[in-house]
């Protein structure tokens, strides 16, 4: 039993990893890929992944929309949490003051951060609202694209 359920996890998380890449973010793997991809100038939106339904049903979703804006992040990345733990957790030493939360958005500029959209923003929320957060915080901090 437990092998099929190693190979349904590894399915989930394959899916998760594509449906966020094929949305144009790019994935961090390792401390070095999240240290190079959070210390470049602008803005920078990074989407902390995971497995848990509201990943799947509203976070994804809505990273994959958030960004048909006028104002968007100069670059989109994203760590998975429980999958890339180091990665994960280099990519949440840059969120000051606020706790790990999974799924959540960073948005940062110049490397600093800048505002979060927290797992308490996300769960409960469907897609559209997470959007609307994400582009209020594209309309005070990014440029035109």
């Amino acid at each position: 039993m437990s092998m099929d359920f190693n190979f349904f996890m590894n399915d989930v998380v394959n899916q998760a990893r594509q449906e966020i890449a094929s949305a144009g973010y790019k994935e961090l793997k390792t401390p070095t890929d999240v240290e190079e991809a959070l210390s470049q100038k602008g803005t920078t939106l990074v989407m902390i992944n995971s497995v848990c339904g509201c990943a799947g049903g509203v976070a994804r979703p809505a990273a994959a929309h958030a960004v048909h804006y006028d104002k968007r992040p100069d670059h989109l990345v994203t760590v998975f949490a429980g999958q890339d733990k180091e990665a994960t957790e280099t990519a949440r030493s840059y969120f000051t003051g606020y706790p790990p939360s999974s799924p959540s958005f960073a948005l940062l500029k110049d490397g600093k951060i800048c505002s979060m959209v927290e797992r308490h923003q996300i769960e409960g929320f469907d897609p559209a609202t997470v959007v609307s957060k994400l582009q209020k915080e594209f309309d005070e901090h990014c440029e035109e694209f």
